[in-house]
């Protein structure tokens, strides 16, 4: 029988892109009998580990069972430590009898970081996609997780080629702008934009355009992961 370790917990932050919205997954706290706690307050998937367990083995196993969500790249990214971030005292009763741990007092917690197209994954009865300007009260210090995952992801989206693996293989400038625009919740001026996107040699034009669209078909692009990794060794700097 596996015994759980009763400081030490992993949560998940699993973004979903869902044009034009970027969501987070919450689930519901699950019941506990003879609790005050308001039950359908949600939480990030998430749990505590066992003892001889790796944490990422953990965050792998604890997302699958919560969400039914599985095969999804998890990054760790953070540790929360707050000895104080069991709270609300009824948060604090809930999870002391959900684990039956009835002296517990201090979790600390490793947070995972994914993203996602929900596009590509199939939605459960268990999962709830929420978008993220518009999160309700979570649990223990889960808003706070959030918004340092997000800080993260912007970190990533900024630096890295993280935007490209949203997009289809054949893809429009209009695209990446849409996705920068939403993923940084911020706007870009469109002509700066396109200037910007003239220097990123891993962006290969090609001989072709959109099809069946009602607008002046746009030149399609395609993203070269080769150039990709010659041009981060050259520049080393910051994609916007």
């Amino acid at each position: 029988m596996n015994k759980i370790n009763p400081h030490i917990s992993v949560d998940c932050v699993v973004f979903g892109y869902d044009y034009p919205q970027l969501k987070v997954l919450l689930i519901e706290r699950e019941k506990v009998d003879s609790s005050n706690s308001v039950t359908h307050k949600l939480k990030l998937p998430g749990s505590l580990i066992f003892e001889r367990e790796d944490f990422d083995i953990s965050a792998k196993r604890i997302l699958f069972e919560l969400t039914g969500l599985q095969n999804i790249f998890l990054k760790q990214f953070d540790v929360f430590s707050d000895p104080g971030r069991l709270q609300p005292p009824e948060d604090l009763e809930w999870a002391r009898k959900y684990n039956h741990i009835f002296d517990l007092d201090r979790v600390v917690t490793i947070a995972y970081f994914a993203l996602i197209q929900l596009k590509d994954v199939n939605r459960t009865p268990q999962t709830i996609w929420y978008p993220v300007n518009k999160l309700p009260e979570l649990i223990f210090d889960h808003n706070k997780i959030v918004n340092r995952a997000l800080k993260f992801l912007r970190g990533e989206m900024r630096s890295k080629s993280l935007c490209f693996e949203l997009l289809p293989k054949k893809f429009t400038i209009r695209q990446v702008y849409e996705i920068y625009r939403i993923m940084l919740d911020i706007s870009f001026d469109k002509n700066n934009f396109r200037r910007k996107l003239s220097t990123l040699t891993f962006l290969v034009p090609l001989n072709e355009r959109e099809k069946n669209v009602s607008h002046k078909p746009a030149r399609l692009y395609r993203f070269d992961i080769k150039l990709y990794g010659k041009y981060k060794k050259e520049k080393n700097e910051f994609i916007f």
